[in-house]
């Protein structure tokens, strides 16, 4: 219980500690540095789907059990990415007031960290020792440069820093709550731990294609990034085997 805990929190915060740098930021973020940050995490990612979380799904269940998790961690991302709106930092609407566009992105990003934090959760409930935190270790990584994206989004949206910072921080505190509830239901329902886990591999390898390496990849900034996910897919994997 206090491994999850720990590794729940630690996840979520990572979203404050991305958002910590627009404290010291007094520019913008370049696209080269945001694209390369975005395809190392896409690379984290798709090494935990494909190495850690697909094959403990197989071994815990079958094949059947893959395929309907999968398919449900693809669905619950399509549903939330079609009825939300997505952050563009670029094409931002300038003279907004905050309660109505800064508002509606902060609820985006909370509701996008509910299955982030589903993730975490269930991957704590795995028999295989160290999941857990390779997990929460892969989706804090995502939460950092996510965190930087929303403060700058509030900046831009006439909000201090300060403020900017803490609102950022608070998006990803909701992973604590479903972390918890994804560990607790398939501690408690056995069955489910194969299902949880390919949840958590659609939900990641959905994120990587959909989002990560399109947006890493649409500012002329494609082999650098590419680099950078063969660099993040890489450093996953020598910790899978450390």
């Amino acid at each position: 219980m206090s491994e999850v805990l720990l590794g729940s929190i630690l996840s979520a915060m990572s979203t404050g500690a991305g958002a910590l740098l627009i404290l010291f930021m007094r520019g913008t973020l370049t696209h080269r540095l945001r694209d390369n940050l975005l395809a190392f995490t896409a690379g984290i990612m798709m090494a935990a789907s494909l190495l850690s979380l697909i094959p403990e799904s197989l071994a815990s269940g079958g094949y059947i059990q893959l395929v309907v998790g999968i398919f449900f961690g693809v669905l619950i991302l399509t549903l939330l990415e079609k009825n939300i709106p997505h952050i563009d930092i670029d094409h931002a609407i300038k003279g907004i007031e905050f309660d109505e566009k800064a508002l509606l992105i902060i609820t985006a990003i909370t509701l996008h960290n509910i299955p982030e934090g589903l993730s975490v959760g269930v991957s704590y409930a795995s028999d295989t020792e160290g999941t857990g935190n390779l997990i929460a270790f892969a989706i804090g990584l995502q939460n950092a440069p996510e965190g930087l994206l929303v403060a700058l989004f509030l900046v831009n949206q006439r909000i201090s820093k300060f403020k900017a910072f803490i609102v950022a921080t608070l998006t990803g505190a909701i992973e604590i709550i479903t972390a918890l509830l994804g560990f607790y239901l398939t501690s408690y329902i056995g069955f489910l731990v194969s299902y949880g886990l390919a949840f958590a591999a659609g939900a990641m390898l959905f994120i990587v294609y959909k989002e990560l390496i399109p947006e890493s990849h649409g500012d002329g900034n494609e082999r650098t990034s590419t680099y950078s996910f063969i660099v993040g897919l890489l450093f996953m994997i020598l910790l899978l085997n450390m």
